[in-house]
């Protein structure tokens, strides 16, 4: 059974930061594409990052480009979310992804940008 457990969101001013984890069970993790998303109120889930399984190659949505980086632990079957300089646009609920599993999610974490 595959399972994704977020954790780390919380409340931060603008300009704060925050490190996201996802710890995954139930599949091989070091050869899986993972991705990072995200979906604000009554709007559409949207891709924030992803990472590939070696080599470390990232890709990200332009609106975090230079704030977020995406990286992985495969030894802890972990990959992180390392958000620096929030706006309050960021703010929503951060769930993350396998990529070969897209249709799994796990409970999500929030995250609230505000004075």
């Amino acid at each position: 059974q595959v399972t994704l457990v977020e954790s780390g969101g919380g409340l931060v001013q603008p300009g704060g930061s925050l490190r996201l984890s996802c710890v995954a069970s139930g599949f091989v993790f070091s050869t899986a594409g993972m991705s990072w998303y995200r979906q604000a109120p009554g709007k559409e889930r949207e891709l924030v990052a992803q990472i590939i399984s070696a080599g470390g190659s990232t890709n990200y949505r332009d609106s975090v480009k230079g704030r977020f980086t995406i990286s992985r632990d495969n030894a802890k079957n972990t990959v992180y979310l390392q958000m620096n300089s929030l706006k309050p646009e960021d703010t929503g609920v951060y769930y993350c992804n396998a990529r070969r599993y897209p249709s799994t999610w796990g409970q999500g974490t929030q995250v609230t940008v505000s004075s």
